[in-house]
């Protein structure tokens, strides 16, 4: 399948992507506030203890879970290769005084540092990458744990993946919108891959004034339940546990997403 991640690195359309994840309008982008703020009520105390703790998010968009997480005494780091979310968290960040640090960074190549008590992979981050930068996401975020610490890994189920691959094409007209400042016409349509196991969604984008075509593409990679504890067990982390949809939501509010923890075996 010939599809990667959409371009967030590049600023035209990381500034656009920004706009979406701002929006309280609708959760195609980002969450809401409301279904954030219990995800990290349910970090802070469950998985952390209510303790303070350094905490890694790589993927972090515009901070909305690494800034809610220093409000609560966490000192986190931030990474994500959009420049404009980037910029955005670091701004925030200096105007409330938050113990966070960002990093505009391919998280393809790892280099988190050292000494994280947990590290953060949400929303399906990880089935956004071919399954071998997902192999080095996962190892570079374990490294970055210090003994005993704690990678949660919010993931697709490989039947919604499945599911996004089989749906019938669509198209939308927009005045401005996430692949353009001037109006467009959108056709949106989807594939699956039972060889690779994976969905690929393509976004044909028909500017109106020039008819001009760009096409954008995303990935989507499926696993099973064994295939993501035995990647979790080749990254060395051990205890691994099935948490259901973060922080507990309702089956109806989770996305087709659920959490798993594991851990960095303690120093002897």
């Amino acid at each position: 399948m010939d599809a990667e991640k959409i371009p967030w690195h590049e600023p035209e359309f990381s500034r656009r992507m920004l706009r979406e994840h701002l929006s309280q309008a609708h959760d195609a982008a980002s969450r809401r506030a409301e279904r954030i703020d219990a995800h990290v009520e349910w970090i802070h105390a469950a998985v952390l203890g209510a303790r303070p703790a350094r905490v890694l998010d790589p993927g972090c968009g515009h901070g909305l879970y690494t800034s809610r997480l220093a409000v609560r005494g966490h000192r986190c780091l931030g990474v994500d290769f959009s420049p404009a979310s980037i910029d955005y968290a670091k701004r925030e960040a200096e105007r409330e005084r938050l113990a966070c640090d960002y990093r505009l960074h391919d998280l393809r190549d790892g280099n988190f540092g050292r000494g994280f008590d947990l590290a953060l992979l949400l929303f399906g981050e990880l089935n956004a990458f071919r399954r071998a930068d997902a192999t080095r996401l996962l190892s570079a975020a374990a490294d970055a744990l210090g003994d005993g610490g704690t990678l949660l890994l919010e993931v697709h189920d490989s039947t919604l993946v499945q599911a996004l691959g089989t749906t019938a094409p669509t198209w939308h007209a927009a005045d401005s919108g996430l692949f353009s400042d001037a109006p467009y016409l959108c056709l949106k349509e989807a594939a699956w891959s039972d060889a690779e196991r994976a969905s690929v969604e393509r976004w044909i984008v028909i500017d109106v004034a020039t008819a001009e075509v760009s096409v954008f593409a995303s990935n989507l990679q499926a696993y099973t339940d064994r295939e993501y504890r035995d990647a979790l067990l080749a990254a060395g982390l051990v205890d691994i546990q099935t948490h259901g949809p973060l922080g507990g939501a309702a089956p109806a509010d989770a996305e087709g997403l659920f959490a798993l923890t594991a851990s960095k075996p303690a120093a002897r």
